[in-house]
């Protein structure tokens, strides 16, 4: 079985953003699958995904933090600056990240560990809204 829908997240501050439930909610066909995996593809250069903790929002905060110190925005080297002084710093955190995430499916549910919980990471300060490609390959229940 294959499945793929287009979902598009609502704008959010720059940060770490905990998208789990809308995820779920855009791929009905999960609860079909016994067996298989979900691949979750960010269409946007400056913003990313990753799998982290999903019940305290000091760590996402701390994700923010971290990665501001790391990649500064404020840095005089950047050479890529038409599109704002967020641009730049933007496109390296979402390299580090990366685009996408894959995700196993166990009994018609994405097999996340108790804590794990799927993060949009908004690297820009005005991101707007962002498009997700998710494809769901599996064997039906």
């Amino acid at each position: 079985m294959w499945a793929q829908h287009e979902l598009t997240l609502r704008p959010v501050r720059r940060g770490f953003h905990l998208i789990t439930r809308e995820v779920v909610q855009a791929v009905p066909e999960l609860a079909q699958v016994r067996a298989g995996l979900l691949h979750v593809f960010m269409r946007h250069t400056s913003a990313s995904l990753t799998i982290n903790e999903n019940a305290s929002p000091e760590v996402r905060r701390d994700f923010e933090r971290y990665f501001n110190h790391a990649v500064p925005q404020d840095w005089q080297e950047w050479e890529h600056t038409l599109e704002g002084p967020d641009d730049m710093p933007a496109h390296i955190k979402a390299s580090l990240l990366g685009p996408s995430l894959t995700v196993p499916v166990q009994g018609g549910r994405l097999a996340l560990g108790t804590w794990q919980g799927l993060y949009l990471c908004e690297h820009r300060d005005q991101g707007g809204s962002r498009r997700l490609l998710l494809t769901l390959h599996g064997e039906k229940a």
